[in-house]
């Protein structure tokens, strides 16, 4: 085999630092750089993330406080939702609640009956009819006793009429009252619950 010549060795030598600069710089640097660019990218989006996690946190406290707001007017609110837990069974508490009201307004019952229950967006509404007579201020009354009533109550439909032509004072009215449960929720008395508490003691 011929030796080279000092200028082949010379070429060949440069050749071969080129190569191995150019196979370093694919091998080492070129993945750093393509790792750089991608850290370049990604940064602002995590810190932006990072940011809004950290805002949240900070929220932490304010939101609890909303929570046990809404919670505790929640609570209230269900209070003035008729037991139950069946309709039937509402609509029983429903008559009793509407009749001593209007009694206390001095109007006489004429008659009454329950309507079918329906959904209204999660509630069930219990409505029935009741048919009274009295004269107009005690009407009024009964009405205004109604509207103040402790549960939550909605006079659906009213329709009023005099008794007689010649008893222009007499009305009898004719109106729908509606009460609303919380399907399959039980509200039990305060003396049901103070018992139950006394006797797992």
């Amino acid at each position: 085999m011929p030796s080279l010549s000092p200028r082949e060795r010379l070429v060949v030598g440069v050749g071969a630092v080129v190569a191995l600069m150019v196979a370093g710089y694919l091998v080492v640097v070129e993945p750093i750089l393509a790792r750089s660019r991608v850290a370049e990218t990604t940064v602002p989006a995590r810190e932006a993330a990072l940011e809004r996690r950290r805002l949240l946190v900070a929220q932490r406290p304010r939101l609890a406080e909303e929570l046990a707001a809404v919670d505790a007017r929640l609570e209230m609110e269900a209070r003035r939702l008729l037991r139950g837990p069946t309709a039937p069974l509402a609509a029983s508490e429903l008559q009793k609640l509407v009749k001593d009201l209007l009694a206390a307004g001095n109007v006489e019952v004429r008659s009454e009956r329950v309507l079918p229950a329906s959904d209204q967006n999660g509630l069930q509404e219990v409505p029935i009819e009741l048919t009274i007579m009295g004269s107009i201020r005690d009407t009024v009354n009964a009405l205004s006793r109604l509207e103040r009533a402790d549960r939550l109550l909605a006079l659906k439909d009213l329709k009023i009429r005099v008794v007689a032509v010649g008893q222009p004072r007499e009305l009898l009215t004719t109106l729908t009252v509606a009460g609303y449960l919380l399907p399959g929720a039980t509200t039990a008395k305060p003396e049901a619950r103070a018992a139950a508490t006394s006797g797992e003691n």
